[in-house]
């Protein structure tokens, strides 16, 4: 079914599942009875989901995903791995936070797999919710009402500015008015910039990207060389601006002061070692505070 809403064909649905026509068009004619609801509208230009059908292919996607998490995971408990925890965070817990966290805590369990990835916060909140993920690290405005979710960090995003220049005068600035100078940006991949890009189309104004760099301290550099001016979170702002030529301005904008929460399905439905897992988010969380 999902290979046949891929392609919008039943014939080549067929093909790649490796069985005939005839045979793809009969379990078709099962499930459709056996749900009692029509999954398919057939035409001469191939077949569209109906509603129902596109109920059934959304949860038989994640059924085949979390049966290609179950593979995965067998796989390497064949090999000596005891456990498997699914990471997502946004740009700034993963670059900033997270790092000396999962070291310690993968030196406490060698027997531990860590899958860590960077999405924006409301992916990683629809990756929870659908069991995507283990645990989701998210930042700003995001709806988690159906998660549990335990305070973890705060940061905000701010304006950083070589030394001397025009906006660092400024006592505060508004995110549109960075819009008239050139930027160094994230790399497209990056949760951050996906998200700035979001508010770009909010205001429906373009950002000016001069250069796109892999990872904060790239992105000081540059901003340091004269390249132009960014947005980077203060805790990485902070840390380099001790030993480079660039100044921190603060944003306006209500969006810039990001509440970082840790977000789960359930504490008690998480296997122990991925509970230590998030314990230990939260007092390195707490040591920052009192530090």
């Amino acid at each position: 079914m999902a290979n046949i809403a891929e392609a919008d064909s039943m014939t080549k649905g067929a093909e790649a599942s490796f069985i005939s026509l005839p045979a793809a068009s009969t379990r078709i004619k099962n499930l459709e009875e056996g749900i009692g609801a029509k999954l398919l509208n057939r035409t001469s230009q191939g077949v569209t989901l109906t509603p129902p059908g596109q109920a059934f292919v959304h949860h038989a996607r994640m059924v085949l995903g979390q049966l290609e998490h179950l593979r995965g995971d067998l796989q390497e408990y064949a090999s000596g791995i005891k456990g498997h925890v699914r990471v997502f965070a946004n740009t700034t817990a993963l670059g900033e936070f997270l790092p000396p966290v999962l070291r310690s805590y993968l030196l406490r369990h060698p027997d531990i797999n860590i899958d860590l990835r960077e999405r924006l916060s409301n992916d990683i909140v629809r990756a929870v919710t659908e069991g995507q993920t283990d645990i989701g690290i998210v930042a700003g405005q995001v709806r988690t009402e159906s998660l549990q979710t335990i305070p973890y960090r705060r940061d905000s995003l701010v304006l950083v500015v070589p030394q001397g220049h025009v906006l660092a005068d400024r006592g505060i600035v508004a995110f549109t008015d960075t819009l008239e100078y050139d930027h160094v940006g994230m790399q497209e991949s990056s949760a951050i910039h996906g998200f700035l890009r979001q508010i770009c189309d909010q205001l429906h104004r373009p950002i000016k990207q001069r250069i796109q760099v892999g990872n904060f301290e790239a992105a000081c550099r540059m901003i340091d060389a004269g390249v132009g001016i960014g947005i980077v979170p203060e805790s990485a702002a902070s840390r380099h601006a001790r030993i480079m030529a660039i100044e921190i301005v603060p944003l306006s904008d209500s969006w810039a002061i990001r509440e970082m929460l840790i977000c789960v399905q359930s504490l008690k439905a998480l296997p122990g070692f991925a509970r230590e897992l998030v314990d230990l988010l939260v007092e390195d969380a707490h040591q920052a505070e009192l530090s």
